[in-house]
């Protein structure tokens, strides 16, 4: 698998790259790592995990929990909730450790694990560096110090987490959802449960899809990365709007009540103004990737705000949140942060705080949308070139800086190595479609012939 631990933790496809010893391993270490930094001391050390409904995460939730308990830590096992669920109970519980069995929006055959912080945080790079490098010290044959007696942990099922997140979420919300009938698509994953009751319990008139997990179902031709059913549904029901979770409800999509989707960049604007007008967007400011729609940019610059752009990831978002104060951020497929009440990407969090925009002003979805215009976009790759030579090569820098003096202050033109294999993505926004086209397409060219 290379390095194990990327930008979302471990992945890899379940009991071929992440497999129950792998699973065991690195719980065991994160356990010995987390006691060496001192995160134990004084007290007996106590963890949360979590599980998406994928088949495998019943034996990687097993041999997670063993590894835990192996190494004296107790275990709270909280069952198939969502990431932010995870996350937070980590926080709330005052566990000192969080791990979430997930591979998000991934197909079925993937798994994942995630480690949190205590408070509910992504472990910090140098934690996570030094878990694998502990793991594979111990895999080559170096013995664990092992706690006997009374020592070992002991694992208690703990069934309030739902309850306990649910009443968290709506105690979040500014008002209530009463009058809004909402289609919500649970990817067949880990919030089926958690967000029509949350939906159901702020007063909404709810309607679910996707909502029957059966371990093998999830992200499969629904939720987030496939809004067709739900974009169907929300017009036969005749519903205000729809909502679109991933399989571990980290993200949120949304349909307005004519079928068209919303995306992450027109959720945080419409998310944007409701907050400055509560007066919780600390500093007028919103956090986004640099992926983020040029539309976005100019419809928030145009309403007095400012937008900080960070490196793909919700980690460089949540990074630069976190660094300079900052109360909201996200990217356009739907990973929408609230800091002052989740420390990752909240998709139900996000439906929620949406449908209650829509309630208290008592406009549509797509009203509320309108707010922003998404210019055309343009994506082209392209392969087997060397992508180290982006920054560097004159022959496409005269190339963009043409496309650019070109496009004006109405488009934008990004060129961005791919981190994982030999391509370059092309990138480019502009007021007519056919101008991104021809711009996006000459591009690519200068790019096989400079990069190839």
């Amino acid at each position: 698998m290379g390095r194990l631990f990327g930008t979302d933790g471990v992945r890899g496809v379940a009991n071929a790259d992440l497999t129950a010893e792998l699973a065991l391993g690195l719980s065991v270490a994160a356990a010995h790592v987390l006691a060496e930094a001192g995160t134990f001391e004084g007290h007996r050390p106590v963890a949360v995990v979590g599980r998406d409904p994928r088949a495998s995460g019943e034996f990687l939730e097993a041999a997670v929990v063993a590894g835990l308990a192996s190494a004296g830590v107790d275990v709270l096992r909280v069952g198939v909730l969502p990431t932010p669920a995870v996350a937070h109970l980590t926080g709330a519980l005052g566990a000192d450790l969080g791990v979430m069995l997930s591979a998000s929006h991934n197909a079925m055959p993937d798994n994942g694990i995630k480690f949190f912080a205590r408070g509910g945080h992504k472990l910090a790079d140098e934690l996570e560096d030094r878990i694998e490098s502990v793991y594979e010290e111990h895999r080559t044959g170096a013995p664990w110090q092992r706690p006997t007696g009374s020592g070992v942990g002991r694992v208690t099922s703990y069934d309030q987490g739902l309850d306990q997140y649910v009443a968290h979420l709506i105690g979040v919300l500014p008002n209530r959802l009463d009058g809004l009938k909402i289609v919500l698509d649970e990817a067949h994953g880990a919030a089926a449960r958690v967000s029509p009751e949350a939906f159901a319990r702020a007063g909404a008139e709810v309607i679910t899809i996707g909502a029957q997990p059966d371990g093998l179902n999830i992200n499969d031709g629904c939720g987030s990365t496939h809004l067709d059913l739900l974009k169907a549904a929300v017009v036969e029901h005749r519903a205000d709007f729809g909502v679109a979770h991933d399989g571990d409800a980290d993200r949120c999509l949304a349909v307005d009540h004519t079928g068209a989707e919303i995306d992450g960049d027109q959720i945080l604007a419409v998310l944007a103004l409701a907050m400055r007008e509560h007066g919780t967007l600390r500093h007028e400011t919103i956090v986004a990737t640099v992926m983020s729609n040029l539309g976005f940019k100019l419809a928030m610059e145009g309403q007095g705000l400012s937008l900080v752009q960070t490196a793909v990831g919700d980690r460089y978002v949540l990074e630069s949140m976190k660094e300079h104060g900052y109360a909201l951020g996200g990217e356009q497929s739907g990973h929408v942060i609230i800091l002052d009440h989740a420390t990752t990407g909240d998709g139900t969090l996000t439906g929620l705080l949406l449908a209650a925009r829509v309630a208290e002003t008592g406009r549509s979805l797509a009203d509320l949308a309108s707010v922003m215009e998404r210019l055309p976009q343009v994506l082209v790759n392209v392969p087997d070139v060397d992508k180290s030579r982006v920054t560097t090569s004159a022959e496409l820098s005269a190339a963009v800086a043409e496309a650019e003096r070109e496009l004006g202050t109405t488009g934008r033109v990004l060129l961005r190595p791919s981190g994982t294999e030999p391509l370059v993505r092309v990138m480019v926004e502009a007021a007519d479609i056919e101008q991104a086209r021809s711009v996006a397409g000459r591009l690519a060219d200068v790019v096989k012939s400079a990069l190839g």
